[in-house]
């Protein structure tokens, strides 16, 4: 029993169908019988995930996480702010699981539980915020908001279609954006735009919010560098019309979008604009400057 390893669960049962509690003894058995001596916390608000993490992580050899993905963010900013290189493991329990589907989990959470015994710790960038780490996206404007404006009792009957729903929903009262952006792409040249946007997003992923999908690009999780996707503000009808069918069928091919890559991204525009972070909400600034942390956790997949 003392050579036992040790794992902190760290579990949000309300997050998404709230189906991932009615798993706990089979996840917690399938631990035990890996050797792990299993510690469970569970989250009742806001910052708990987090604060586990910070306090509790560095003792153990590993970290699951089940949740939404605000949930993962939680516990790798706690892991990150506590200083603490202990690998994490996810089990997806929300309304969306953009992350989860980024980088390859299984659907169901008896089948995450073993990927995580069975899965290799592999670094991951993490971003971050004016000083706030994110796991896999910042993002203002169009779409932004709906994550963290459904209210959760909708997210859990409709799922993913809330989030569309809510998502279509937005273009009705969009708005433009007026920013100035800075990017630093790892070279002594700075590239500088301006412009009109609609929505700007700076992302390690596939997916933003669940409704614009990047599947079609390249994206590496592990390279130092983070997407870039700004969409202008569209002239008429015809071209909103366009960027829309363009956002949602993921091909990007319309003007009004712009995708770059960079290391750290600087961004200037009105203090009004709020941000999302994750899928939680965050108060804007004048000028908020995201960074790439090449290689800050080391996740199970």
């Amino acid at each position: 029993m003392h050579d036992r390893k040790k794992l902190l669960f760290i579990m949000n049962p309300k997050a998404g169908l709230m189906q991932a509690p009615k798993y706990m003894a089979e996840i917690i058995e399938r631990f035990s019988g890996a050797g792990y001596l299993t510690q469970v916390l569970m989250t009742t608000g806001s910052g708990d995930a987090r604060d586990f993490a910070a306090e509790y992580g560095g003792e153990a050899d590993v970290v699951v996480v089940s949740g939404g993905d605000g949930t993962l963010n939680g516990a790798i900013d706690g892991l990150l702010s506590g200083g603490h290189k202990t690998p994490i493991g996810y089990i997806p329990a929300g309304s969306t699981n953009d992350f989860a589907n980024s980088i390859g989990l299984p659907k169901s959470i008896p089948a995450c539980a073993d990927r995580i015994l069975s899965g290799t710790p592999q670094p991951i960038d993490i971003g971050c915020f004016n000083g706030r780490y994110f796991s896999y996206v910042a993002s203002f404007g169009a779409f932004t908001s709906t994550t963290y404006s459904v209210p959760q009792n909708i997210k859990n009957i409709l799922g993913h279609s809330a989030y569309v729903m809510a998502g279509v929903k937005e273009l009705a009262h969009i708005k433009s954006i007026h920013a100035k952006i800075t990017l630093e792409k790892g070279t002594p040249e700075e590239e500088i735009h301006e412009g009109d946007y609609v929505l700007g997003g700076v992302c390690n992923s596939t997916s933003i919010g669940g409704i614009v999908s990047l599947q079609k690009l390249d994206v590496s999780l592990n390279d130092g560098l983070m997407e870039v996707i700004l969409i202008r503000m569209p002239k008429d009808l015809i071209e909103l019309s366009d960027t829309t069918a363009s956002i949602l069928n993921g091909t990007f091919k319309s003007h009004q979008i712009e995708k770059y890559s960079a290391r750290n991204v600087t961004f200037e525009l009105d203090e009004g604009v709020h941000w999302t972070l994750d899928g939680e909400y965050e108060k804007g600034s004048g000028i908020c400057e995201i960074r790439t942390i090449e290689s800050a956790v080391s996740l199970i997949r």
